[in-house]
């Protein structure tokens, strides 16, 4: 009889099959984010008339068709905000909650980091391989179908606040029947977004990532996505599956809303009654953690001079994930958060410039936290 050549041990002891897949999760990403379609965002300075003009509430993000998107586009161009910085009002570029994280991560902190998601075979598309790949994050788990690229305009005001519209309902998207059970084996973090549309994705991204064991972080989203599907968002909270949950002070208030008691700090205590890591942002108050029975409170760096909040909860992220791979404790996961936050609040889009990186960098020395490894 023939001994299957797949079964044959290597030098170490172990069959050719167990050694493939032991190589591949020895080259898995530490962290993979779960985008379900790639999004390219265009973000602009306006003025203050525009806003006026579009449905919903300012600072929010509410889907809407792909003809209001061409609409607004083109209304931003008779609303353009002058400049005082010298820096473009208008920048196109690979964007999304998730994608900003993980490129963040990869790009301001060394931490290997990789996309699992659908990307159309448009010009969109082709703009948001090239940004993701430029800044080393791993594309292999994202998906190239035929279709449309999900875009989002993010108009940002006069002091900074950002006001976002994404038209995601046309866009190609990957669904919870294409993950296969070995996507996230090997990774340490799965990061996510909250959203309505990819529960079922969403579902079975947390029960496949739980069956190898890695860690799961949720982003909230919006305070209009957590007010209109709340039963959805604490039933996936209550599972305990969700080990780190990120929350703007907004949407925190949304999670307790009809409760006694409606602050950041109550919204807290809920959230980490399920979640081992709960962060509340505060924007220029800095933010609020719990873990276990510890509770900390970080200021905001002054020196972060605000242009475009487009991403500064998702940089946040990035800078806190850091801090727990590190083994950071819960309040200098904090500060890390603070200055990968503030570095990107400082130029237009959800991407940190190279001089922002250098800024952040520079802050982190200031308080006495690790340095990434990484070549700038």
């Amino acid at each position: 009889m023939v001994a299957d050549p797949k079964l044959i041990a290597n030098g170490n002891g172990h069959s050719a099959v167990e050694a493939k897949t032991h190589e591949k999760e020895e080259k898995a990403p530490v962290v993979l984010g779960l985008q379900p379609s790639a999004l390219v965002d265009h973000v602009a300075r306006v003025d203050w008339s525009l806003l006026d003009q579009i449905p919903g509430e300012r600072g929010g993000s509410i889907p809407v068709a792909w003809d209001d998107v061409k609409h607004i586009l083109n209304e931003v161009k008779t609303h353009i905000a002058p400049s005082q910085d010298g820096l473009s009002p208008i920048e196109t570029l690979g964007g999304g909650s998730v994608a900003n994280t993980i490129r963040g991560l990869s790009a301001c902190f060394g931490v290997t980091s990789g996309l699992v998601g659908a990307c159309g075979d448009d010009e969109q598309g082709k703009l948001f391989i090239h940004n993701m790949s430029l800044k080393h994050v791993d594309l292999s788990r994202l998906k190239t179908k035929k279709g449309p690229t999900a875009q989002c305009v993010c108009l940002v005001d006069e002091v900074g606040n950002r006001t976002m519209r994404p038209c995601l309902s046309h866009a190609v998207r990957l669904m919870a029947d294409e993950l296969t059970e070995d996507i996230f084996r090997g990774s340490k973090w799965l990061v996510m977004r909250f959203a309505a549309i990819n529960l079922e994705l969403i579902h079975a991204a947390v029960q496949t990532a739980k069956r190898d064991g890695v860690l799961v972080s949720l982003d909230l989203a919006s305070f209009e996505m957590v007010r209109n599907n709340l039963p959805a968002l604490v039933g996936l909270l209550e599972s305990g599956d969700i080990d780190l949950c990120f929350a703007n002070e907004d949407e925190a208030m949304e999670v307790v809303r009809g409760k006694q008691d409606t602050s950041p700090e109550a919204a807290l205590d809920y959230l980490a009654t399920y979640c081992k890591w709960a962060v509340v942002t505060l924007g220029s108050n800095g933010c609020i953690a719990k873990h276990g029975k510890e509770r900390v409170k970080v200021s905001a760096i002054g020196e972060a001079q605000a242009c475009d909040a487009t991403g500064a909860g998702d940089l946040f992220a990035s800078g806190f994930i850091y801090g727990l791979i590190k083994g950071l404790s819960l309040e200098d996961c904090c500060k890390v958060g603070s200055c990968s936050g503030g570095s990107v609040i400082r130029s237009l889009g959800g991407d940190v410039t190279l001089e922002n990186r250098q800024w952040m960098y520079k802050q982190m020395q200031i308080k006495d936290l690790p340095l990434p490894r990484i070549s700038t």
